[in-house]
């Protein structure tokens, strides 16, 4: 799953495709390098930010979802929160969509999933983005994240969600401690016991930056997808299905090397 934020403020990437001409055009590249689905996000829920109008929101989505999809070949996905923008990007041809608050922030994106039969992933996040990393963490991370997701796929399974229709996140960097993190990627077969189809992101997040910071720098985002790399392939090893980063060219090479170290018949022939 490729990531691209029409955002001025993501944690990564803020500003750099926050035009729709950019956007398309790196929407286009990453279907180039090997994304299978792209993930649209026009609010930013970097730790520490503010929420973002509907309004505001559809604007900057509206002219990017209509380009990509059609030049697209494969599926779109909407990162939002609110029901009546998944509506509008179900009905202007997105595919599936991606709720970070997994149904607290509002319930009636399931109706949403419901009716249209799409694809719904559902995300853990301890808090509110502005909030997230200031709240006391879990003292048992796996233990919330697992009573978390539940709660999410019994609001949507109420709604009338189908059990093939669910995604789970952990949502690695949301409202966790960097430990946390890496606890979370260690026992992610804990997470996949639900019986659905796992989504993990990780991409060039700051537990990465932190770890791999030198002398008391940050690490530049060169040095990032190394680490990314890492995690990219302990997720998948440990039972992702999905991977979401932002360097859809290194990462497709990384879950291909990942895959055959699961499947060896997927080894190339000599």
């Amino acid at each position: 799953m490729g990531v691209l934020n029409v955002t001025p403020d993501s944690f990564s990437d803020g500003g750099d495709f926050f035009s729709p001409e950019k956007a398309v055009r790196h929407g286009l590249q990453m279907e180039r390098d090997g994304a299978h689905l792209i993930d649209i996000g026009a609010e930013s829920t970097r730790p520490g930010s503010h929420e973002l109008s509907a309004e505001e929101e559809w604007s900057r989505l509206a002219p990017v979802l209509s380009a990509l999809r059609r030049r697209l070949k494969i599926p779109i996905s909407i990162d939002t929160r609110r029901s009546e923008i998944a509506q509008r990007a179900i009905e202007a041809g997105a595919a599936i969509i991606n709720d970070v608050s997994g149904l607290h922030y509002d319930p009636r994106i399931a109706k949403v999933a419901a009716r249209a039969r799409v694809p719904l992933v559902l995300m853990h996040m301890r808090g509110e983005p502005l909030t997230m990393q200031q709240k006391p963490f879990a003292r048992d991370v796996i233990k919330d994240v697992l009573r978390g997701l539940r709660e999410s796929v019994a609001i949507a399974r109420k709604a009338g969600v189908a059990r093939a229709q669910i995604i789970v996140d952990p949502g690695i960097g949301f409202g966790k401690s960097w430990a946390q993190n890496y606890r979370l990627l260690q026992k992610l077969a804990e997470i996949a016991k639900l019986k659905f189809p796992l989504l993990v992101g990780t991409s060039r997040k700051g537990f990465i930056g932190r770890t791999l910071s030198m002398h008391g720098k940050p690490a530049s985002a060169e040095i990032k997808i190394w680490g990314t790399a890492a995690t990219v392939t302990a997720s998948i090893l440990n039972g992702a299905h999905i991977v979401r980063v932002h360097d859809v060219a290194e990462m497709s090479r990384v879950a291909r090397i990942a895959d055959c170290i699961l499947n060896p018949r997927l080894t190339p022939k000599p």
